[in-house]
């Protein structure tokens, strides 16, 4: 059986809208982070920009299932969009002149506001996607996939038009032009998404929005600490050692710093998003039962977790900057992107394969709450390991993270 023809329609709508809100989050992303490390912000203040954004996450997503199954998928995805044009918006009202604690404190609010955006738009396009998939061949494995996948990699175009904008338009002028080009992108979706996306129940309680499938509860405390392995690293730390090598402090130098920075961040995440759209076919999903796809879960976790120790065993030989650690470091870090991809696609299709059609958005919800509580602990030990042990401490964190993560996979059971 194929999808149905207005299924199909409304799964190009929502992947459309999810690209492009994805575009806007990881331009503005590098965009905080690189304007306010050449303002002179420590690895820890830097991590604060982020913190609101990531507990925004936690919570909304633990409601946004609840949400969406009271109101409708559509209403949450439209929600989503219109929220980050409001806090792009109110980030372009950000004066230079401000000090440091209430520039941090308004960027922190804002960014709240862009966490509780982008968790209720991304609730609303993967749970569409268990909706409106085809159940043979391995579809729903190929559609959220694809979704995922593919809003990876627009993320990752959005890294490096971020670090762009800023080097050639400035931090204000960059924040106005992803506003109009988001709003715009809204009302377009708004017009022409067809239906196909279900409404919501009045008799949806918030008490459902907790799971009791053990499986589920597994799979999200792996998923914490997958995320937390990769944030640890990629939110404050590696951005700003980059940048450090590259820079020579001059401002042509900062500019030249900027393009390589936000490239590497957008070939990585490109890269993770690439491959996670092949995953289905790498791990030959269409020909392998659902039982073990579950057991591989655990064997994917542990041939990740070789990478950070090797790069950590890399950077205490190193003591310090060296030639030869960046470049361990740039290939280290796209295997462990590539391998995080397929550790990534098969728990986004895992949670869906586990989840019941009728509590679909309470149970991704759930999980995203894990997902965004693995982000906020990976992004607070960034900035915190970073200043406190350098490269060895952060990736050290990494490789116990990922350790956790691969024991709470082995607990998944085979329905």
């Amino acid at each position: 059986m194929t999808a149905r023809p207005e299924g199909f329609s409304a799964y190009i709508a929502v992947t459309a809208a999810y690209w492009a809100f994805m575009l806007s989050d990881g331009a503005l992303r590098m965009l905080v982070l690189l304007h306010f490390h050449t303002m002179g912000f420590s690895p820890v203040q830097l991590a604060y920009l982020f913190v609101l954004y990531e507990i925004a996450g936690m919570v909304t997503n633990l409601s946004a299932g609840w949400i969406a199954a009271r109101f409708g998928l559509a209403a949450t995805l439209y929600a989503g969009l219109a929220l980050q044009v409001v806090a792009l918006i109110a980030l372009a009202q950000l004066d230079p002149g401000w000090g440091v604690a209430l520039s941090v404190g308004y960027v922190m609010a804002v960014q709240g506001a862009s966490g509780v955006a982008k968790d209720l738009a991304k609730m609303s396009a993967k749970s569409a996607v268990k909706l409106l998939a085809p159940a043979e061949d391995g579809g729903l494995f190929r559609w959220v996939a694809w979704l995922t996948g593919s809003k990876n990699a627009v993320k990752g175009l959005g890294f490096l038009m971020g670090a762009a904008l800023l080097a050639v338009m400035g931090f204000a002028g960059a924040v106005w032009a992803m506003a109009a080009v988001l709003a715009v992108i809204l009302l377009a979706v708004a017009i022409a998404m067809p239906p196909g996306l279900p409404a919501g129940r009045r008799g949806a309680k918030f008490s459902e929005v907790f799971s009791k499938s053990a499986n589920v509860n597994w799979l999200s405390a792996a998923r914490v600490f997958l995320f937390g392995a990769r944030d640890v690293w990629f939110v404050v730390g590696i951005p700003v050692y980059f940048h450090g090598v590259l820079s020579d402090g001059s401002a042509e130098g900062n500019r030249a710093a900027f393009f390589l920075v936000g490239g590497f961040m957008a070939g990585w995440i490109i890269l993770y998003g690439g491959v996670q759209a092949g995953a289905p076919r790498v791990m030959r999903a269409h020909l392998r039962p659902e039982a073990d796809l579950v057991r591989a879960a655990r064997g994917w976790a542990l041939a990740l977790l070789v990478v950070p120790v090797v790069l950590t065993l890399a950077a205490l030989a190193a003591d310090g900057p060296q030639v030869w650690l960046t470049g361990v470091l740039v290939a280290g870090l796209l295997a462990f992107g590539a391998l995080f991809a397929i550790n990534s696609a098969l728990h986004s299709y895992l949670i869906l394969a586990f989840s019941r059609a009728e509590r679909v958005t309470m149970d991704v919800g759930f999980y995203y709450m894990a997902n965004a509580g693995g982000r906020l602990l990976g992004t607070v030990l960034s900035g915190l390991s970073y200043q406190a042990g350098g490269l060895p401490l952060m990736l050290g964190l990494a490789s116990a993270m990922i350790a956790v993560s691969a024991l709470a996979a082995g607990r998944l059971r085979a329905g």
